[in-house]
């Protein structure tokens, strides 16, 4: 993935802008209001990652995964997690045929281009690990023999905060790997005025008309994404971000390890600049501004900061903490 050098022409951006709306349309049929988790999933899509998304149930999860699939004409598959799911039931598995004599692999549902994995956190240890290849390495392995997965690929695992019991918590090695977090609130009472409309008079179960996009034309806007120029000091910038939550940097915040055990490891720095040219294709830019890395500083950095015990038992909120590192770090 390497970084653009301003090279994507105004021919190419007119063509971003023209697929991203039809995607938009897609999404206006499907679901109403969560601006901020659309604006995300595409982003996660368009920077090749994937995403975890953490709302009480009832707020839109599967519908927007659901609905990403169709706006991008994809193969979609649901895995909802309990503590009895194993590896094979993701990965896939071979079966012995007793008229032949061999055995026949047969894929699991982790190969399709979305993924949803309902409550992840419900999924035993050893079930989650059986994600991190397919997650990092887009393919899985069966029997000695590795099967790709397809590509585009992207996963979209949720997670219920208020109950806990009986759940597996995910560790920080394997929430390091989603490139985004997005924590759902509930929609505004004219928002849920709007959906009992649409479920009243059955637009929200309506065929969809606007016109999906193509697999191809997601991977066109994927390596557009990868040319997108970012400026050697918005690398710095992010340089400093990512040291000021390991509690260095330029300039440090003062009392920042009584909250903070361990800070953003380089990936939080990866992500920052993904996510950051996946919003400047989306604004219809080809150059990373500071204001694309402040706009995604929660979702990148939220699930990457370790808090210490003190600030677990005061309840200090990561976007507290973020908001004091980012306050800290000059804007170039």
């Amino acid at each position: 993935m390497a970084t653009g050098h301003g090279s994507i022409s105004t021919t190419d951006l007119d063509r971003a802008g023209h697929l991203l709306k039809r995607v938009e349309q897609v999404f206006d049929q499907r679901v109403v209001g969560q601006e901020a988790l659309r604006t995300a999933l595409i982003s996660s899509l368009l920077a090749g990652g994937h995403i975890l998304l953490e709302s009480v149930p009832g707020l839109a999860k599967t519908t927007a995964a659901q609905t990403l699939a169709s706006a991008i004409n994809g193969s979609f598959r649901r895995i909802q997690c309990t503590p009895d799911l194993m590896p094979n039931d993701i990965v896939g598995t071979q079966i012995y045929n007793y008229a032949t004599g061999s055995f026949t692999t047969q894929l699991g549902p982790v190969h399709a281009n979305l993924v949803l994995l309902d409550e992840i956190n419900r999924s035993s240890a050893k079930t989650q690990s059986a994600m991190l290849e397919a997650m990092q390495e887009k393919q899985t392995s069966i029997g000695g023999e590795n099967f790709p997965l397809p590509s585009p690929f992207m996963v979209l695992a949720t997670q219920n905060p208020i109950e806990e019991e009986g759940t597996y918590v995910l560790p920080e090695a394997q929430m390091d790997r989603f490139l985004m977090k997005e924590v759902l609130t509930y929609p505004a009472p004219q928002q849920e005025l709007e959906i009992l409309d649409r479920i009243s008079t059955g637009r929200m179960t309506a065929p969809i008309t606007a016109e999906p996009i193509s697999i191809d034309d997601v991977v066109f806007l994927q390596r557009l994404v990868d040319d997108v120029y970012v400026d050697e000091s918005i690398k710095r910038y992010i340089v400093d971000l990512i040291n000021t939550t390991r509690l260095s940097g330029p300039r440090p915040v003062p009392g920042l390890d009584q909250h903070v055990r361990v800070g953003a490891s380089p990936r939080g720095g990866i992500a920052l600049m993904r996510v950051g040219q996946a919003l400047a294709i989306q604004a219809g830019r080809a150059f990373v501004i500071p204001d694309d890395i402040k706009a995604v500083r929660y979702s990148v950095l939220r699930h990457r900061l370790v808090r210490t015990f003190d600030a677990l038992a005061t309840n200090v909120q990561p976007e507290q903490l973020i908001d004091a590192v980012f306050d800290a770090v000059p804007t170039p």
